[in-house]
């Protein structure tokens, strides 16, 4: 028998196939990196996901949330959530803005019931339904990591340095993944990509693939936490 036909990833008359280029060889390095991972977010360098960090089984979105439920109670109300922008070295303002746009948008997203509350909490358990369009489709509909859609994040948008986005690569990316009519999605995604870029931007302004990965499970708020309170230490 022959040898398989290659995968062909780029077409002559769409030319930005070949702009985006995606990796074809990512299963000689990940195992399986199409198939989402529920409770750990691994990269081709970081295979097992994030040394040292507890899942507590729960899903990588839930993980990405759960920093701010700050009693551990599974729900997150406004007032938890300024305290942790407050913990990872956001000032006052940024922080209550920040804690009133999340839970604008979220709060009835997550709601267990068809009541809106007056105290606008985030259910844990229900963030999945909290996820919008325009995004990179790193987290699935139910929460799941999908490890091939995190490496074409920086295979697509990584042009100045290898495994790095720089503050403009990073708005090319958010315009690039909006879809259409998706207002909500399209500011959404900014405000995110753009509250990161901030927190995790290197001294010469790049954001690192490593600090994007930490980010998705949460321990990048734990690493910046502890930071932002002691004497800065290098990431695992």
């Amino acid at each position: 028998m022959g040898s398989k036909p290659a995968i062909i990833t780029v077409a002559e008359k769409a030319p930005i196939t070949a702009a985006r280029k995606v990796h074809d060889d990512l299963d000689t390095k990940l195992p399986k990196p199409y198939v989402p991972r529920a409770v750990v977010a691994p990269d081709t360098e970081n295979v097992k996901g994030t040394w040292g960090h507890e899942h507590n089984n729960m899903s990588v979105l839930q993980q990405h949330a759960a920093f701010f439920d700050q009693d551990g109670d599974g729900i997150i109300y406004p007032w938890e959530t300024f305290r942790g922008f407050r913990l990872i070295g956001f000032n006052p303002i940024a922080s209550f803005v920040f804690a009133l746009l999340v839970h604008m948008a979220m709060s009835y997203a997550t709601s267990p019931t068809w009541l809106p509350s007056p105290l606008f909490p985030i259910y844990v358990q229900n963030i999945h339904k909290a996820k919008h369009g325009s995004d990179t489709g790193t987290y699935d509909t139910e929460g799941r990591y999908v490890p091939v859609n995190f490496e074409n994040i920086f295979s697509k948008y990584a042009r100045t340095v290898p495994d790095k986005l720089t503050r403009a690569e990073i708005w090319h990316m958010t315009q690039s993944s909006r879809n259409a009519f998706d207002i909500f999605g399209w500011i959404a995604s900014k405000l995110e990509w753009g509250a990161l870029y901030i927190l995790a931007k290197d001294d010469e302004g790049y954001l690192s693939k490593e600090a994007v990965r930490r980010c998705f499970d949460g321990s990048l708020f734990e690493y910046c936490a502890k930071v932002h309170k002691g004497p800065a230490a290098k990431m695992d």
